[in-house]
């Protein structure tokens, strides 16, 4: 644990947040991640000028990576009819617009696959965030139906979904393989795993969800199986100078559910098939996807991904309610985590990275202290920061 007076001075000369990641054969420009969040705003999963616009802003505001939301490889493996699809040709050249426009601007690109399973065909969460119904048919949005796991609802008056087959596993694996090279091909730099939040391998994963009695369930090791398996996969596809990343919910929350020791496990074998980082979430085994039974407070999830990362030896980013420039900070000081990522919060201000990254700087010279905003910003702003300094602060 560092001291205040340590912090202070950490904080002021040589913020961590500000330091280069290297992972495999690329280097980050800082320690801050734009998590992938879902907007529900594509059509027939085709990223839009939308898309662009709204992940783009964020590499303007100086993210080190930014990811794309959830990306399905399955049309059935999306949440709601607004979620972005690799799963055909079509969907690769929107989304190398948005891949190229974060590098071309000073961020690394990433991208999230991930397949829904029984939280599939659900409303955009302003229409009800809940199960499709007749309601929705009015906006031509029709409900499909939905695999698992095992044949278990989410909650009652939800969508009971079907146990998968062989068959269907091995189409799964075929499909993430898939989008991978759809991915790699649109010019993503770090490809992201999605085996979190009551999704489809998070079910797998869960003895809460997964009461296969073949070889994908069972024991931990036999849930473990096919989110491994997919893993690997990616890993063939991915080159290796490239990092793959894995999203997780360290717990279920739940008693008799998915545990942090189950997660340093499975962390465990996911370093050894050559997974860089694991991105430690939380919840959504049970109710609504945005729902979590882990009580939220600030940096709520950072226990998660300090126990990974001591205990699986591999590098981590935590998230969940991280707001502050000094509480990221803290992160990486502490030892906490590898990277941070926000999410939320850069919706709110889409220039928080480079604004918490000025502020870390604040006791240098003006013209170091917006070195790290683009040219075309930092210029107007340090000479207004001159000015600013003269006046003195605002009083009204």
């Amino acid at each position: 644990m560092v001291s205040a007076h340590s912090l202070h001075f950490e904080l002021h000369v040589n913020p961590q947040l500000l330091q280069p990641l290297t992972l495999r054969g690329l280097t980050l420009p800082n320690r801050i991640v734009i998590a992938p969040m879902c907007t529900y705003s594509a059509v027939d999963g085709v990223a839009s000028d939308f898309h662009l616009v709204h992940l783009g802003r964020f590499a303007l505001g100086g993210a080190g990576l930014v990811i794309v939301e959830a990306t399905a490889v399955q049309p059935q493996g999306r949440i709601s009819h607004g979620d972005l699809g690799l799963w055909q040709e079509g969907q690769v050249e929107p989304l190398a617009r948005i891949a190229t426009f974060l590098k071309q601007h000073g961020a690394a690109a990433g991208i999230q696959l991930a397949h829904a399973g029984r939280k599939a065909s659900m409303q955009r969460p302003w229409h009800g965030n809940g199960p499709m119904n007749e309601s929705d048919t009015p906006r031509g949005e029709h409900p499909w139906d939905v695999i698992a796991p095992t044949a278990m609802a989410v909650e009652p008056g939800w969508l009971m979904p079907r146990e998968m087959t062989a068959d269907d596993i091995n189409v799964l694996k075929r499909d993430f393989r898939l989008a991978a090279e759809r991915a790699l091909r649109a010019g993503f730099e770090v490809l992201e795993l999605h085996c979190a939040h009551g999704y489809l391998l998070h079910s797998f994963l869960s003895p809460i969800t997964n009461q296969r009695s073949d070889g994908y369930g069972g024991d931990r090791a036999g849930r473990m199986r096919l989110p491994l398996e997919v893993a690997t996969i990616l890993r063939e596809v991915w080159p290796q100078v490239l990092p793959l990343f894995v999203r997780i919910s360290s717990v279920d929350a739940v008693e008799n559910g998915w545990s942090i020791d189950d997660s340093v496990a499975f962390a465990t074998e996911l370093k050894r098939i050559g997974v860089d980082v694991v991105d430690c979430s939380s919840g959504g085994v049970t109710t609504s996807p945005t729902a979590s039974a882990v009580p939220r407070g600030y940096g709520f999830q950072l226990p998660y991904a300090q126990a990974v990362r001591e205990g699986a030896g591999i590098a981590t980013m935590s998230v969940g309610l991280i707001v502050d420039a000094h509480q990221a900070e803290r992160v990486l000081q502490d030892g906490q985590a590898d990277l941070v990522a926000i999410a939320r919060q850069a919706l709110e201000d889409p220039n928080w990275s480079v604004k918490a990254l000025t502020l870390l700087r604040a006791d240098e010279p003006v013209q170091e202290r917006y070195s790290h905003w683009l040219n075309p910003y930092g210029w107007w702003l340090s000479r207004r920061a001159k000015l600013i300094d003269k006046l003195g602060p605002w009083s009204g």
